[in-house]
């Protein structure tokens, strides 16, 4: 019986919530998977967990490694998966009975579908912050290749533990260290190459929030280092042939990406507000202009960088109706 996925499970420490996520792994309704756990250099019963697992089922296999990060543990992982789909997972989140099923279902569906993720509950729901509520409201709104690039500026759009993806094209793309989260890094280069990536609607995966999580506890995982992230593939990328740009907002989040993007020598021409007392005034050097200046400006890409789900659609919706394309005259970011 051939094996259909390999799931790509780095661990580090993870001896209290392990098991839990194996079990997950064992009632999948697709039977075909072998499971790569690569443990980090663990200084708990890590090991041993997965071990216990794999002398029980030999669709298990522990990796063990000197600790070394992350992306150095997810690529020697990944150099032992052998199956054509590799499905990542982390060691402290739930995977849905029918997860790996509906995932390979989609692909095998889809020949041009490169890379698939699925919607997520958080939990534990009781300590569950309105920000992240709000954050699991918005990941769960994407659920189609179009509105993946349309929001990618604005955070990952793909939950790194619910992605698919065919092998040949992970082992080609591997995990990168530039200082800034390894799997935005990932997504923003697998749609800078043109590859398609889709959402299935429907929570599939029950991913873990607390102090723990390596987001929380790593600078990797700073707001500032994914705003560098946006910045170096917006320059590389959206404006790659244009020194300057038209940035609508000056919040802290269009601050935050103008510094970021002056790294890269992009600085705004013009920045759009619509609070009164900016209008007519200068900011670094750009002069403040409102919305319906834009119409003079069409030879100018423009970067919609405000935080808020609404305020963007808002923006979206203002920037169509003027006749402006997303993805080719705008992208929104956040």
């Amino acid at each position: 019986m051939a094996t259909r996925v390999s799931i790509l499970l780095p661990a580090h420490c993870a001896q209290a919530t392990l098991a839990t996520a194996l079990r997950s792994i064992q009632r999948q309704t697709e039977t075909r998977w072998e499971c790569i756990v690569a443990d980090d250099g663990s200084r708990d019963q890590t090991v041993s967990v997965a071990r216990g697992f794999a002398d029980r089922d030999p669709r298990f296999h522990v990796l063990c490694l000197p600790h070394g990060g992350l992306v150095r543990a997810l690529n020697r992982g990944l150099e032992a998966c052998r199956a054509p789909l590799i499905a990542r997972m982390d060691a402290d989140d739930l995977m849905h009975r029918e997860r790996l099923a509906l995932q390979i279902a989609a692909l095998d569906g889809d020949p041009g579908l490169d890379a698939l993720g699925c919607h997520v509950r958080l939990f534990p729901r009781a300590a569950l912050a309105e920000g992240m509520r709000d954050y699991e409201r918005w990941l769960c709104s994407i659920d189609s290749p179009d509105r993946v690039r349309a929001e990618a500026f604005v955070e990952c759009p793909v939950a790194h533990p619910t992605l698919m993806i065919r092998s040949e094209l992970l082992k080609q793309m591997r995990y990168r260290e530039r200082g800034w989260p390894e799997d935005y890094d990932l997504i923003l280069r697998l749609l800078a190459t043109g590859r398609k990536i889709r959402v299935l609607p429907r929570r599939l995966l029950c991913w873990r929030d607390g102090p723990g999580r390596l987001s929380r506890s790593s600078p990797v995982y700073a707001i500032e280092r994914f705003t560098a992230c946006k910045a170096a593939f917006l320059a590389e990328g959206f404006l790659a042939r244009s020194a300057e740009y038209v940035l609508w907002g000056y919040g802290a989040t269009g601050k935050g990406l103008r510094r970021a993007l002056l790294e890269h020598g992009r600085r705004p021409s013009h920045i759009v507000e619509l609070h009164p007392a900016r209008l007519g005034t200068r900011i670094h050097g750009a002069p403040v202009i409102p919305p319906q200046a834009l119409e003079s400006l069409r030879h100018r890409p423009i970067i919609a960088s405000v935080a808020g789900a609404g305020p963007r659609q808002e923006i979206r919706g203002e920037l169509r109706r003027m006749g402006f394309r997303e993805g080719v005259d705008f992208v929104c970011a956040a």
